[in-house]
């Protein structure tokens, strides 16, 4: 594997034009967080943010944004966790009808996955006292019970839901968590988010760029996203996680990267990306 820091040695122009396109999209809310944040309760705000997390797969934001409002319509305030729950077809109506099809990954995965949420909530009826009594690691262990949310290291979708939840906003909810350690060990947080804008950040413009990424083991990119977010942003390494997902990722108009940089040519990164617009080849 690539060394973070002999590549960052080796192409000094790069690395400060990745740390100036995490500058960039620092403050740019995260797509789920920001529909969840409209929400009126704190329980449905947390609820709706973990399903939002667990459902976002094979889709672009825009799309499960969409899903989400089309959801929360037909199943508002409680309707997420409380007796009696929808029926599985009810929930799949939903989708297909936001969609007009069915024809998508998870989709027959959408209504354990809505039911699991709620039956989460359930078992944690007061979502602010869950967090508040948990330290993230806590948080990390508790998220295994929702289906679909991973179950082995390093599980990048409870560590993105933990985040989303703890990250001051509009990049989360700003929830307050335990950080007791009673003073033996520091707080323990979880790997940071390795979303797919920032899986092809680290494969194309990244440490991994001549290494071959893909042929990785999961814990090997994980350690080197570690690495390489928090030399991106020392002060703040979920920063530079949280700005990497836009990378690449399909909005309502092509990536959401250039919907942010006038189409390319406001982006730091525009004399690397192959995909930049208007760029000679």
């Amino acid at each position: 594997m690539v060394s973070v820091k002999r590549f960052i040695h080796d192409e000094p122009a790069l690395f400060k034009a990745s740390k100036d396109f995490v500058a960039h999209f620092f403050k740019c809310a995260d797509p789920i967080v920001y529909v969840t944040s409209k929400m009126p309760t704190p329980n449905e705000q947390i609820a709706w943010t973990l399903l939002g997390t667990v459902l976002f797969q094979d889709r672009s934001y825009p799309d499960i944004i969409r899903l989400l409002v089309k959801l929360y319509e037909r199943f508002p305030g409680d309707r997420l966790w409380a007796l009696p729950v929808p029926k599985v077809s009810e929930i799949e109506s939903v989708v297909e009808q936001t969609f007009n099809s069915r024809n998508w990954s998870m989709f027959e995965h959408v209504s354990g996955i809505f039911l699991s949420v709620g039956l989460f909530v359930r078992h944690h009826p007061d979502l602010v006292s869950w967090a508040d009594a948990r330290t993230p690691e806590g948080m990390w262990r508790d998220l295994g019970e929702i289906y679909f949310m991973g179950r082995s290291n390093p599980r990048p979708k409870a560590c993105a839901a933990i985040y989303r939840l703890i990250a001051p906003r509009p990049l989360g909810l700003g929830l307050a968590y335990c950080d007791n350690t009673d003073g033996k060990k520091p707080l323990k947080l979880p790997p940071l988010p390795l979303t797919m804008g920032a899986r092809r950040f680290l494969a194309m413009l990244g440490p991994a760029k001549d290494c071959g990424f893909a042929e990785l083991e999961p814990q090997e990119k994980q350690k080197m996203a570690n690495e390489y977010f928090v030399a991106l942003s020392p002060e703040n390494p979920y920063g530079a996680a949280h700005a990497l997902q836009f990378f690449l990722e399909n909005g309502t108009e092509g990536f959401i990267c250039r919907e942010q940089t006038l189409h390319c040519s406001k982006c730091p990164l525009y004399e690397y990306c192959n995909y930049a617009e208007h760029r000679k080849r």
